[in-house]
Parts: C-alpha cells; structure tokens; sequence
C-alpha cells in the first residue's frame, strides 16, 4: 500500500471518529442520553377520574419521553390495591426511578420496601408518602400556602380584618388519606380560626375539626351530600355567606347542594367559594359566579422539574431541592423540591390561564357542552 493510501485511510478514519464524536455531543447537547432508551421510569399516579392527575400523567410522560426514557405509566383508580400491584409490577420491570402520586400516602410502605432492596429511587409526587424510609425525594406546591391563601381571600374578601362581621362559614377538608389535607386546612385555619373564635365567624354546624370536615377521596358526590345535610339542617331559614372548600371537586359538590337549594338565583347570592387545580369545570364555574376562586398550581413546571431530578438520579448525582426540613414522613425528613401557587378568580384567570398557555380562551365558550 502506498503512502497516499495509507495517508487517506487514515484521513478517512479520523472524518468518521470525528463525526462519531460530533454526533454524541449534539445527542448530549439536546438533552438526550445515549442509554437513556435502556433506562426505563414508572409513573405511578392515583387515578384518571380528575383532569388534575390526567394532565399530570400526561406532562411526566411527555417530558420523560423527550428525555430518551422508557416510560411505565399507570394510573390506580384510587384503588390502593391497584397502585400497589402496579408498583410492584414497574419494580419487576426493572424500572429504575418510580414517580408516585399516591393513592394512599400511608398504605405504601411495604411495596416500597420491595422498591428499595431492588435499588428503586422513590420520587414522592404531590402527595408524601408516609412512614416509610424508602421515598428519597419528594416534589410539590408549598401546600400550607394552598390553605393559607384561601383563607387570606376570604379574609379579604369579607373584610375581616376591619372588624366586619358576623359571616356564616362552612369547612370542608380533603382526604384524610392524604397527608396534604393536613396542610391545607392547617393552612386555612390559622388565617380564619381567630375570626371563629371572636365571633366574626360563625359556624352554625359546628364542625370545625378536620376529621368532621373530611370528605373521602376528595369525591365530589360525598362533598355534595355533606353540604345538602348542613342546609337542611342548619340553614333553612339562614344563607351561608362562605364555603372553604380545598380543592375543585369539593368545591363543585358544595355547589351543587347551594344550587338545589335556590342559591344563585331569586336574588340569593352564592356564597364566597374556595377551590385548587383550576380545573377546566371550576374556571367555567367561577365565570359564572358560582365559585369563587381556585389555587392554581401549574403542574406543567411540577412536572419538568421531576424529569430534572430523574436525569440527575440516572447520572448519579444529587438533584436540586429547596427544602431539607420541613416534610417529615414519619419515619424520615424527606429531601423536597417546592414550589409556590397562585389563586386564580374572575379577574386574573385571563392573564394566569389563557395568557400563559395553560389552556385556550375557547375552552371557556359557554355552550351545553361546557358547563
């Protein structure tokens, strides 16, 4: 072989190792592991019968697929059974980090055990998981703020911080499978338990604790029944000038006991009504003066940060997180990226929702098809 044949093979080897290197950087560049596809993460979240858990299903897989991963998702039907089989089933499909919105924060643990003697990484989503020392990281909304900037919309909207008064108030809390339903009414309650105790407020049922509050599993149908009872009984003869309620579906089941009871017609005003998710049915209630206000966390930011956390967990380093101390399982203080949410009403939902992408002005076109 001459020397210029042994001078282009060369040339040629080096332009093809050149590209080789040129193509995996701009792989690396884009964001892209080379493995990744070999890398597989489950989703586990709670159900598919609330638009919250659906579009947040959906912003995992999205994000997680556009990051190279094989993508496990499944929903649990707020079955604790379900979730449990489904976990256990991505543990032996050798997922390597599973993301969990519980259906049940305290019924995990033994599943979770499993997970960690595999050498599973646990991402808490949403919801901590309880008593276990197997969830290693935990991403969320402030949630104590959720309830706090209810109760300071109340506290604002009725004036109570100039003495006005006395209003009727009603409580309704989430979950009490759900360790964020502490959070929330804690939260609520520290800004309008003062205005309870001196009167301001009264609560003509009487059920001021969280575990007479409760509504099972968030389900609207039980928040409708529980607020149809307290009219009947307490109100006949009376209105309810508000409605803390933490969460969309709770609120549209208190709406619909004020609705058959004649609220939000004749002149009778419905009452100040919280909410959180900004669910599309809640803004098209708050259109049409039928609930207040919601909390809008934006799941979408929620959700690009887990995949940040699950591209650190994959590379072997620590992800980001801005809370090292507040979210105790029980067992362990549990690492948590937080984030903080807004509320939403009549006058901002424009700028917060449509504005920003979140959803389409036309979603909010009032016909028979969207009420």
């Amino acid at each position: 072989m001459n020397k210029f044949a042994v001078k282009k093979k060369y040339i040629a080897k080096t332009i093809l190792m050149s590209l080789a290197f040129i193509f995996a950087f701009i792989l690396v560049g884009c964001g892209l592991a080379l493995d990744n596809k070999t890398v597989r993460i489950g989703v586990a979240m709670p159900t598919q019968t609330r638009q919250r858990w659906n579009q947040d299903g959906a912003y995992l897989e999205k994000g997680l697929s556009e990051h190279g991963y094989d993508v496990f998702l499944e929903f649990g039907n707020n079955e604790i059974s379900l979730q449990n089989t489904q976990i256990r089933t991505m543990i032996k499909n050798g997922c390597k980090v599973i993301i969990i919105g519980a259906v049940d924060g305290n019924a995990l643990s033994q599943v979770l055990d499993e997970a960690k003697e595999a050498g599973v990484t646990i991402i808490a989503y949403d919801r901590l998981i309880m008593n276990t020392d197997a969830v290693d990281y935990y991403a969320t909304f402030d949630n104590l703020s959720v309830g706090m900037i209810q109760g300071e919309y109340i506290e604002e909207k009725l004036g109570l911080k100039y003495g006005a008064g006395p209003f009727n108030l009603e409580i309704t809390a989430g979950s009490l499978d759900d360790n964020n339903t502490i959070f929330y009414f804690e939260g609520a309650m520290e800004v309008l338990r003062p205005y309870i105790r001196n009167g301001q407020l009264s609560v003509k049922s009487g059920q001021t604790g969280i575990k007479d509050c409760a509504i099972s599993h968030w389900k609207e149908k039980i928040a409708e029944e529980r607020m149809a009872n307290i009219l009947a009984t307490y109100y006949a003869d009376d209105k309810i000038d508000v409605i803390l309620c933490p969460n969309d579906s709770t609120a549209i089941g208190a709406q619909g006991a004020l609705l058959a009871a004649g609220y939000n017609k004749d002149g009778k005003k419905m009452p100040i009504i919280t909410g959180q998710d900004a669910d599309r049915k809640s803004v098209r209630a708050i259109l049409r003066d039928e609930q207040t206000m919601s909390i809008f966390k934006d799941t979408r930011n929620l959700a690009a940060q887990v995949v940040k956390m699950v591209d650190a967990i994959v590379a072997g380093k620590e992800p980001e997180t801005n809370d090292i101390g507040n979210y105790d399982n029980g067992v362990k203080v549990v690492p948590t990226f937080m984030m903080r949410p807004v509320f939403v009403d009549k006058t901002n939902y424009k700028e917060i929702l449509i504005d920003s992408g979140y959803y389409k002005e036309s979603e909010f076109l009032f016909d028979e098809a969207n009420k």
